[in-house]
């Protein structure tokens, strides 16, 4: 990754960091139109930005019924439900099949390229699965037992994070039909609402990489 990737360095790091390589001018106006069409096919495998994924639907009542999802997608479906099976087995065992962290790793790493791309962050169409992109992110090797009392309330911990990436999301989801507008008309991503859209999806990753029991520590309430 080029050392001129935005990465808002906190005073102690997270084990989990996102990198983008900045792409501010010259931006590709027509992939950026048709950008949610042309990531369909990501979009079906491993869902797009988790705080963007936060789907509503509507009730035969007539209610609005908000879900949450690993990002959505079908592989996303399945790096949770193998979360779950890696949890029930650290509870008992101190450790996590390394099979099932293996995939759910290589799950995150896919996810954060794909939302790099919708989110309008880089304009180069992501490989299927790993490959190189200028979307990255940084996960810790844990080795060793894990303390089964912390992951046992994990599911609790988790949902003030949650709450703060569906407010988080809300307001990426404006900034990004805003930069969106913005390129289609100058051809540029105000570095402003680039520089919070890559915080939100760092904030985002590390929360999701935290539910998927790839990293113990919880996730700082930062944009850094």
């Amino acid at each position: 990754m080029a050392a001129h990737a935005v990465s808002l360095q906190s005073a102690v790091p997270h084990p989990v960091d996102v990198r983008v390589a900045p792409a501010l001018d010259h931006r590709r106006r027509l992939t950026v139109a048709f950008r949610w069409i042309l990531a369909i096919p990501h979009l079906m495998i491993v869902g797009g930005p988790i705080a963007l994924a936060m789907t509503w639907s509507r009730t035969p009542a007539g209610h609005v019924d908000y879900s949450w999802g690993a990002g959505g997608g079908v592989l996303g479906a399945v790096a949770l439900v193998c979360a779950l099976i890696a949890w029930v087995a650290i509870i008992f065992t101190a450790r996590a099949p390394e099979g099932l962290s293996t995939l759910a790793a290589f799950y995150l790493r896919w996810h954060v390229r794909v939302s790099a791309y919708v989110a309008l962050l880089r304009d180069e169409y992501p490989p299927f699965g790993d490959g190189d992109y200028q979307a990255e992110v940084e996960l810790p090797s844990l080795s060793g037992p894990r303390d089964r009392v912390a992951l046992a309330f994990r599911p609790i911990f988790v949902i003030p994070q949650l709450l703060a990436i569906w407010l988080i999301g809300f307001v990426w989801a404006f900034t990004t039909l805003i930069a969106w507008f913005a390129i289609l008309f100058t051809g540029r991503y105000p570095r402003v609402l680039y520089e919070f859209a890559v915080g939100a999806l760092r904030w985002t990753t590390r929360v999701e990489a935290y539910v998927l029991l790839l990293t113990d520590e919880y996730p700082p309430f930062t944009l850094d």
